[in-house]
């Protein structure tokens, strides 16, 4: 039997682990945590019963994700639930661009902007599952879809000012740009509408659901069946160096391209070294998780009953603060996203007392205190929500380095998504989960299609390692 060990047990880990267990390789997982997970860890915190998540929260890209879907991941625990709005982009006059699962509801809601939302997501939404064939993954590839997805890149190409300038409204634009900002990125800088056309996309197909019990169940729910497959994971064991990793035929590896160059030394070829060592992160995330008595009292009613709101005022105040974070300055009022995930998972909630998650985007390596800054903005478009907290628990740049060795400065997407990193991964090459050498394959979210509970950076690399092992012709 063919053997592997894959590094770090997020879901792109255990993506990689289980795509490998199904063709029959003996696969162990080392983790070093004592929990498995990376992003998708869920705890109590602030008060018995309030149940959190740590990172990772609302997920429409993982719902809908290609290899997911075919595990089968209900026999283990795994339930998706959905709020009954997803979005919610609240504006200081009580207005909000508000986001169903529905493109038409949501077009229904954009006066009018109705139409153009229709035409922008109507068609990618309806052919969202052929258009992940091609978009979760390698673009530097022959389409399956090559009309499909010109139609959806041509648009993914464009700053996100631009394309949120299709818009008459503030709150449709706001509504757009607030998503678009999920890249960390300038909204003015070409490409920074990809993320964003991708995710609404994919919640427009199957809506940005939470998992019931916390995001802590999809990585227990893979681990459950990579056990069942015969895999194994171990946590407590830190990998720091070549001479730390068991004997393997293949070796994948769940982590920056930094760390893979600090393990690996001059065993990677010196041009793969360089390249890692050059990969750069963007912006970092401050997170605060709250305890609140009667939840947010948010000013437009929608944003009440919304597993999402995003807190960032209109769209040129949102690009403002994201050239700001980028300069390295903290701007006064951050763009701050807040979860809600109780709205559909009320399992969360200790009696009245509800988990409200926020984190503000700030600078690399933000050393400061962005707390007060995250009330502001919420007090701002939610009067009366100082006076309702309970308690707070918070997770600084520092501390989401700590938590996740893969967060560099707080960088909570595995890497600076600009153009060069989204499409290519750490190096300028069409096999980007190769390493150069042979048998070792990196399959974090620094690789193709990047960040999210999808799994698919972990499954395209492990089919690279299968061809690498003869089991496979992708």
């Amino acid at each position: 039997m063919n053997s592997a060990i894959v590094v770090g047990s997020g879901p792109n880990g255990l993506a990689a682990a289980i795509r490998l267990a199904q063709a029959g390789v003996g696969v162990t997982v080392l983790e070093a945590a004592g929990r498995i997970g990376g992003g998708t860890r869920s705890g109590e915190a602030i008060v018995p019963g309030l149940l959190h998540d740590h990172c990772s929260a609302v997920h429409p890209m993982a719902v809908g994700s290609p290899f997911l879907a075919g595990l089968g991941l209900d026999r283990y625990g795994l339930r998706w639930r959905l709020p009954e709005i997803d979005c919610a982009h609240p504006l200081d006059d009580g207005s909000a661009g508000v986001l169903h699962r529905s493109v038409a509801e949501t077009a229904a809601g954009l006066g009018v902007d109705g139409r153009r939302w229709e035409r922008l997501f109507g068609h990618p939404a309806a052919g969202y599952d052929l258009l992940a064939e091609d978009i979760l993954g390698p673009l530097l590839r022959f389409p399956r879809h090559p009309l499909r997805l010109a139609r959806f890149g041509l648009p993914a190409l464009a700053p996100a000012t631009l394309v949120a300038r299709l818009f008459a409204t503030e709150q449709a634009r706001a509504l757009f740009g607030g998503v678009a900002a999920h890249a960390f990125h300038p909204l003015e800088k070409p490409f920074s509408s990809s993320i964003g056309l991708g995710i609404l996309t994919a919640g427009h197909r199957y809506g940005w659901a939470v998992a019931e019990g916390g995001s802590q169940r999809i990585a227990d729910a893979m681990a459950a069946l990579l056990t069942e497959l015969g895999g194994t994971v171990e946590t407590g064991v830190r990998v720091r160096s070549a001479s730390d990793l068991p004997a393997a035929d293949v070796t994948l590896y769940d982590l920056t391209p930094t760390a893979v160059a600090d393990i690996l030394g001059d065993r990677l070829p010196a041009r793969v070294a360089r390249a890692y060592r050059r990969f750069r992160y963007g912006p970092g995330a401050f997170k605060v998780d709250f305890a609140v008595e009667g939840g947010v009292p948010w000013t437009a009613e929608a944003a009440r009953r919304a597993g999402t709101v995003h807190v960032g005022g209109s769209l040129a105040e949102i690009a403002f603060t994201e050239r700001e974070i980028h300069r390295g300055r903290m701007p006064e009022r951050p763009f701050v996203l807040a979860g809600q995930q109780y709205l559909a998972d009320p399992g969360r909630s200790a009696g009245e007392v509800h988990p409200v998650w926020t984190y503000a985007h700030v600078p690399h390596g933000y050393t400061g205190d962005a707390t007060e800054a995250i009330i502001a903005q919420l007090e701002r478009f939610a009067p009366g929500f100082r006076d309702r907290i309970v308690g707070t628990s918070t997770r600084t740049t520092q501390g989401f380095a700590g938590y996740n060795a893969n967060y560099v400065g707080g960088n909570i997407l595995t890497g600076a998504k600009d153009v060069r990193q989204l499409v290519l991964g750490p190096r300028a090459t069409t096999q980007p989960y190769d390493t150069g050498l042979p048998g070792h394959f990196l399959c974090s979210a620094a690789t193709p299609p990047g960040p999210g509970a999808h799994g698919m950076c972990g499954a395209k690399a492990a089919e690279r390692a299968l061809r690498h092992l003869r089991l496979s012709e992708a």
